[in-house]
């Protein structure tokens, strides 16, 4: 693998980097898709190849998420060093995911792909074989920021939640308050081949006033500062690219450029709000900044 590749690839934790690149085991029971049941697609965190489809995954009762099926061509197979178990691994990156198993009559297909859930990030979208892309916004009101992103063509999924705090599983009232740390952000999913990071940041900087402190329109509060949460060394240099475009241009630039942490997803009721309820958002607007 060239550098240029591999920084494409999401940034990982100690956590993740021990499960996913040294082929380590997280415990049972406690990784986030154990009991996950929302329709979807499962992609490989690290470089975001569509993995599983929600239709495939059923309840094993291992401790660790189960599917019988993978996406045709996502997963490889490689003997496992004990000997014994068969280890299964992204074919795009050849990130471990766990190992399968035959024989045990959970379903009709007999198979069990036992995954790590840390190996994994869900999409709330059917998606087809091939790699995805990743991008993390905070611009206030995550409602306004989910709706024109939503339109871009190439965008696959944007999930309302929150990142960048402390508290572990917030709630929009734990947000609320200004004590977690954490920004209303939007997590967006697209396809490379259809857009890009480049055209997504220059959207995002563009719906949003990304000189107000702590605030978007009405809204005050740290939870509604303006942020990008960069997943790798490609993404930090594109947003510091438009950053200082605009910086030039004279703009008094708040917005802040972290890396990106965990994102929990916000309440069923905060996804898809302008199109579930038929409106436009309140304080965002679309104005052009570049040439």
């Amino acid at each position: 693998m060239n550098n240029k590749h591999t920084n494409k690839y999401r940034s990982l934790t100690l956590e993740e980097s021990r499960v996913i690149k040294k082929k380590g085991t997280e415990p049972a029971f406690v990784g986030k898709y154990n009991n996950h049941k929302k329709e979807g697609t499962y992609i490989c965190k690290q470089c975001g190849a569509a993995l599983y489809l929600s239709d495939d995954k059923f309840d094993s009762q291992c401790g660790w998420p189960s599917f019988d099926d993978e996406i045709s061509g996502a997963v490889i197979r490689e003997a496992d060093p004990d000997g014994v178990r068969t280890e299964i691994l992204c074919a795009n990156c050849k990130g471990h995911l766990g190992h399968v198993f035959s024989g045990e009559e959970f379903t009709q297909k007999n198979l069990r792909h036992c995954v790590n859930s840390i190996s994994l990030e869900f999409v709330p979208a059917k998606l087809e074989k091939g790699v995805y892309e990743t991008a993390i916004f905070a611009g206030g009101c995550f409602w306004g920021v989910e709706y024109y992103l939503k339109k871009v063509s190439g965008v696959v999924a944007v999930v309302s939640g929150y990142t960048g705090g402390s508290v572990k599983y917030p709630s929009y009232e734990d947000v609320c308050t200004g004590n977690t740390g954490h920004a209303e952000a939007v997590r967006v999913v697209y396809d490379p081949q259809k857009t890009n990071y480049e055209k997504l940041v220059k959207l995002f900087l563009e719906i949003h006033d990304p000189t107000q402190i702590d605030r978007q329109g009405p809204d005050i509060g740290n939870q509604y500062r303006s942020e990008i949460f960069y997943l790798n060394d490609d993404q930090k240099a594109i947003a510091e690219k438009y950053l200082g475009i605009l910086k030039n241009k004279g703009y008094n630039i708040a917005t802040k450029l972290t890396p990106a942490s965990e994102f929990y997803d916000a309440e069923d009721y905060h996804q898809n709000y302008y199109f579930k309820k038929g409106s436009t958002p309140y304080c965002h607007v679309y104005e052009k900044k570049f040439d």
